[in-house]
């Protein structure tokens, strides 16, 4: 029997270390004070949490460690232990290594057994199709409960030892974008008080005959420290121009799926992909009612753990009837991905 509507019963997230802001960046990488004032300006990131320990480059926590320390945390908020999980999902961009997969290190860490898992390798738009995934399987009515997680280790791709004065800004830019972190949820068919309805999970790959806006090689800066390439760039340049535009287009196709007013949604997640860029994006998206949850100012673009920061921090605050709309878009490839929830 299927199922007709899948709650999400909590949230749980992990960051690593305490926070770095601009200006102690700025000092371990010998840069003046203009580059920090311009990081303020015009990226408008004030601080990350990493995983690397840059006086010493080494890593002090892996996605595994904070993948299970959110899901231990969004297990213990639903009320639940690992023995009342039916499925695993995991998407991230950052995995820890090629095999085992992550998620089944997080899974055996968690007590979790005799289940399917799955690990999707994706940008941005990973949480939304971790969540899909859940939500479909659970809907298929032979699961009651999934777990479905997202996590980024972006500092894996940092060089701690960089000149960053002679780096072109494709690669300068990570070095301010990214931080590090993971998040979970639980979902559930089983109704509980409080916990909204998935009424809606877009994710649709729109970028037939276009350049990827990003590229991140498979190990990053760490790893391969003496490889001639460069291991991730940005064309910042060409996700300034779309990422707005494509952003509207996904809150506009999920409204009018569901039937929902722009003025109906109360609560906004938009993408994170900076302090300036998000507040350009939420400008187009033109809902002046919606209050709008952003993380990515204190802790910078966590990639596909950042819907779950935002999911804790607007869960505690709904009320019946309240609606949510989750926006993310993937510009490795142009994907496009989003949700929207209700407080029934």
């Amino acid at each position: 029997m299927e199922a007709s509507e899948i709650h999400i019963l909590s949230v749980g997230t992990a960051l690593p270390g305490d926070p770095l802001d601009n200006a102690a960046l700025a000092r371990h990488f010998g840069m003046d004070p203009i580059w920090e004032q311009w990081v303020d300006a015009f990226v408008g990131t004030r601080a990350r949490h990493l995983s690397v320990e840059l006086d010493t480059g080494k890593l002090r926590s892996s996605l595994a460690d904070l993948a299970a320390r959110a899901s231990a945390r969004a297990l213990e908020n639903a009320g639940m232990d690992a023995g009342d999980i039916d499925l695993v999902v995991l998407g991230t961009a950052t995995p820890d290594q090629l095999m085992p997969a992550t998620v089944n290190i997080v899974a055996d860490r968690l007590g979790i057994d005799g289940v399917p898992t799955y690990q999707l390798q994706s940008g941005c738009a990973g949480a939304f199709q971790a969540l899909d995934v859940g939500r479909q399987m659970l809907r298929g009515g032979g699961h009651r409960t999934a777990l479905v997680i997202g996590g980024e280790l972006c500092s894996r791709h940092y060089d701690p030892g960089a000149d960053l004065a002679k780096l072109d800004s494709a690669e300068l830019v990570n070095f301010v974008l990214f931080g590090d972190g993971a998040g979970a949820a639980v979902l559930s068919t089983e109704p509980v008080s409080g916990a909204p309805v998935v009424r809606r999970v877009l994710n649709r790959l729109t970028g037939l005959h276009r350049e990827p806006g990003q590229v991140v090689e498979w190990t990053g800066a760490l790893d391969r420290a003496d490889a001639d390439r460069s291991h991730i760039k940005e064309d910042y340049k060409a996700i300034e121009e779309s990422v707005p535009v494509m952003s509207r287009e996904i809150a506009e196709e999920i409204l009018g799926d569901l039937g929902w007013a722009a003025s109906d949604i109360d609560y906004l997640l938009p993408p994170q992909l900076s302090g300036r860029m998000t507040r350009r994006i939420v400008e187009n998206l033109d809902m002046p009612l919606a209050e709008e949850i952003t993380r990515v100012d204190t802790i910078a673009n966590t990639g596909n753990a950042m819907p779950f920061f935002q999911l804790e921090e607007v869960l505690p605050q709904l009320a019946p009837g309240d609606r949510v709309l989750g926006v993310s878009v993937e510009s490795s490839k142009w994907l496009k991905a989003g949700f929207a929830l209700e407080l029934a």
